[in-house]
């Protein structure tokens, strides 16, 4: 028996009140009759649903039956003339989600309700509608809507009608427009619709700015105008989508600008944070817009709400100028104890982008950021503390050596092992460049000495490399590599070993510096995981291991031939069980057929291309596979009709807009039962050696038989059938391998400047830097180094490193740096090197085409 506690008994502390406490899905069931007698009394049949929606929202659920007849008792509440009994109703009925047939019974009713004096019944009945309507009722209901957006009453109603009134419209870009246009002339009153209109007429902005001239901005007065409203929220609503406009100019920004100047010194939290935010944003692209709020945005430093005041701090970084920023760094010194890591992240982001600004005052920032270091805080933060050293010591010359003796310091004290290895690694290449090298040695000894093996061992490597680099050092270096000898870690005893014959430091015939430092400061190119798996299959016998079979394609999925996200494969389509590499799989799979055992060595497969939609009747994807004189298409079907089996499955390709390629052979599908994927192939020849492109169309052929659902055996007569199948390409960057290098200073230091090939382009306006970084990457196919992918949020310059081999197994390495203006406008310098001078030449004609 439940105990239930008065609300004002003494002993309300000990035990928490509930209404609920003990009720039952049964019991409440049966009180659910109450519905059905004649006699209504409103406030029990209150309380039951009441008890109902509790349920539901508790995680209950109700058989389809029980749900059912709850419905139905419910819709008989209709009768009732009780306001807060027909609320009740409407909650009910959008929780309990009734079936299209369902739904034809209640809306009437409802219908009925729109046009009701009562403005409660009017606005929850267009509530309830949008979550229940089916598509083939919304035609009926649409004429109600258009009356319920100049309702008097600007409620709920006008929000909800024209948020269903842009769904039926929102794949008719031309209705939209029409729809937009026709309610910007006044006819919204509501905030909350006014705040969605807002919406959908960026959305029209964005569309339209395609193919409008510049300086030509259609409904950008009607956003102006908004920006003079008696509410808040459309007020910022409004000043956001002016400053979210596609290369806004700032004429059109200062109006957005002075109301959320006005912002930051109100009363109220949420409009202070809302303002800061956006600020925050805009100076990332227009950081001169901004700088007119500075004062204010320096008043909100010390704010009690720590989102805010990191906001404020990181939005002044961006816009300071250089003579504040001794100023500003003193205000940030107080401020960085009181805020949690994730918030210290985000201005440690924002300090190095301040110093690649100024890098004059490289000094003050690396003092502040050396400071935060020696502080306390998790691996996240000190992380980005490092990173953002590092990436100011190589970007500005000058702060080489402070920034690692900073480095070195931090080290002493790090807590982080993954942290200490990595310093020491870029210590590694890093430090025998400087003035004096000698100060380092030092620090990195005590590394042997006073940590643990993983961080010695990464020391002794360390070692190594400077005694490579600087002759003045080798003796020093050699002494303390034979102390190393005796470390109880066979690691480290192995790697002091390898150096000191490497370096020749035991007497035996030194090899050549430049075999030296390649084998310290070369580049791996092959990715750890494929060593290591090849690594693992490989058998003990008189041939070798030969490091050229390992695959140096990047890349961790296997072929998973996905048919949808809703389902997985299973059969030949299936990932194997094993770690073997995607390469190797596809090898495998390709030379056991006799049509294409012939082809030679596999150099590349891309990933499944999606030809169907997710849900369809057949689901297909392809994956290219490239030869130096041939293409394979691998097509994977699955059957998701149980009541088909189809058999003799192909693919008719049209590669009339591929003129290159001439097809060789096909292998067809015996037979496709339901949901059991399989595979068709359609080989091509082209010229060898060349990376040729192209369009192909498809066309999935097959005879269908009908399946006996009880028996699950199919007629013997079947019917031939087609099913049309989206286009793919093959394009350039199916011809080149993502294959990383461990140091790209030195694998392009060791590729002949002959064959580098350098030019600039303009890659005309775009959506952000980042957008432009990731297009050409997308473009090129190749991987990105040192993390040159990632573009800093405020960036107006950014370098990209990228490397890869190209199909007759050339070396590639790219630099790129892009450059944007104020309107959005992307520049591009283009640098290859490769061991191929035709190569670098196919590469720039690929940008530039």
């Amino acid at each position: 028996m439940a105990q239930y506690v008065k609300k004002d008994d003494d002993r309300d502390e000990e035990a928490e009140y509930s209404p609920f406490s003990g009720i039952e899905k049964g019991a409440v069931l049966q009180e659910a009759r109450v519905f059905n007698d004649p006699q209504l009394d409103s406030r029990r049949c209150s309380q039951v649903i009441t008890k109902l929606l509790y349920l539901l929202n508790q995680g209950d659920t109700f058989t389809k039956v029980e749900a059912t007849e709850v419905f139905f008792s419910v819709t008989k509440l209709f009768q009732s003339k009780d306001i807060g009994l027909r609320r009740m109703v409407y909650l009910i009925i959008k929780e309990l989600s009734p079936s299209a047939d369902e739904v034809i019974i209640v809306t009437s009713s409802l219908m009925k309700d729109m046009n009701s004096k009562t403005d409660v019944y009017r606005a929850n009945a267009i509530r309830v509608l949008c979550r229940i309507t089916d598509g083939t009722l919304l035609t009926q209901i649409e004429r109600y809507l258009k009356q319920a957006i100049v309702d008097k009453n600007p409620a709920l109603v006008q929000f909800h009608a024209l948020g269903l009134l842009h769904q039926i419209r929102q794949n008719d870009r031309l209705a939209v427009s029409k729809l937009v246009t026709s309610l910007t002339k006044g006819t919204v009153r509501s905030p909350l619709a006014q705040c969605l209109l807002i919406r959908y007429t960026s959305q029209v902005i964005r569309e339209s700015s395609m193919n409008s001239q510049p300086g030509d901005r259609p409904f950008y007065d009607y956003l102006e105008s908004c920006l003079r409203h008696k509410s808040e929220m459309v007020i910022f609503e409004a000043a956001r989508a002016i400053t979210e406009l596609s290369g806004v100019t700032s004429r059109e920004l200062t109006p957005a600008i002075t109301v959320l100047q006005l912002f930051l010194s109100s009363s109220k939290p949420v409009l202070r944070f809302a303002a800061v935010r956006t600020l925050n944003k805009v100076a990332m692209t227009q950081p001169m817009a901004v700088t007119t709020c500075n004062i204010d945005m320096e008043s909100l430093i010390s704010d009690q709400n720590r989102s805010i005041a990191t906001l404020a701090i990181t939005t002044l970084l961006k816009t300071g100028n250089e003579s504040g920023v001794d100023r500003l760094m003193k205000q940030i010194t107080n401020f960085m104890s009181d805020i949690a890591d994730e918030f210290k992240i985000v201005v440690v982001d924002a300090i190095r982008s301040l110093c690649l600004k100024f890098p004059l005052k490289f000094r003050t920032l690396m003092n502040f950021l050396s400071n935060i270091l020696r502080e306390e805080g998790g691996f996240e933060y000190k992380k980005a503390i490092v990173d953002s050293i590092v990436t100011i010591i190589r970007d500005i010359p000058d702060a080489k050596e402070g920034g690692l003796l900073h480095l070195c310091e931090f080290i002493e004290d790090c807590e982080f092992t993954y942290l200490s290895t990595q310093i020491l690694h870029f210590l590694g290449i890093e430090g025998p460049k400087t003035a004096d090298p000698s100060k380092f040695i030092r620090y990195i000894y005590n590394r042997v000495i006073l940590e643990n093996a993983t961080v010695r061992a990464s020391a002794v490597s360390t070692l190594a490399k400077f005694g490579a680099m600087v002759d003045s050092l080798k003796p020093r270096i050699f002494v303390l590599l034979r102390r190393c000898l005796y470390d109880n870690d066979d690691e480290v005893r192995d790697r002091a070993t390898l150096y000191l014959n490497t370096l020749g430091g035991d007497g035996s015939v030194v090899e050549t510096d430049k075999d030296v430092k390649e084998f310290l400061f070369g580049s791996l190119d092959l990715p750890l995981v494929n060593l290591e798996t090849s690594l693992k299959n490989y058998e003990p016998s008189d041939e070798p291991f030969d490091i050229n079979s390992v695959s140096r394609e990047v890349k961790s999925q296997p072929f998973a031939e996905k048919k949808a996200q809703a389902k997985k494969p299973t059969g030949l389509g299936a990932p194997p069980a094993g770690p073997t590499s995607t390469v190797d799989t596809y090898e495998k799979l390709l030379l056991s057929i006799p049509e294409f055992s012939t082809f030679g060595q596999l150099f590349k497969s891309s990933a499944p291309v999606e030809l169907t939609e997710a849900e369809t009747e057949y689901a297909v994807n392809v994956v290219k596979h490239i030869f130096d004189k041939y293409v394979v298409f691998q097509y994977n079907c699955t059957n998701t009709i149980p009541e088909q089996l189809l058999e003799n499955v192909t693919i008719v390709v049209d590669a009339s807009e591929a003129e290159e390629f001439e097809e060789l052979a096909t292998k067809p599908l015996k037979s496709l039962p339901y949901d059991t994927p399989g595979q068709t192939f359609v080989a091509f020849e082209k010229p060898e050696g060349v990376p040729s492109i192209g369009k192909f169309s498809n066309v999935l052929r097959f005879i269908v038989k009908e399946v006996d659902p009880s028996t699950g055996e199919a007629e013997e007569d079947g019917v031939e059938d087609e099913y049309q199948l989206e286009e793919f390409e093959v394009v350039a960057s199916d011809y080149m391998l993502k294959v990383g290098v461990s140091n790209f200073r030195n694998a392009w230091e060791s590729l002949s400047p002959d064959f580098e090939r350098v030019d600039e382009y303009g890659l005309g306006p775009r959506e952000s830097l980042k957008e432009a970084v990731n297009t050409v990457i997308n473009l090129l196919g190749m991987q990105p180094c040192e993390g040159t992918e990632v573009v800093a949020a405020n960036s107006r310059s950014h370098t990209c490193l990228l490397s890869g081999v190209y199909i007759g197994n050339v070396k590639v390495l790219v630099r790129l740096s892009f450059g944007v203006d104020g309107a959005k406008e992307v520049a591009m310098k283009l640098a290859v090197r490769s061991e191929d001078e035709l190569v670098s030449d196919a590469i720039h004609e690929l940008v530039a085409n």
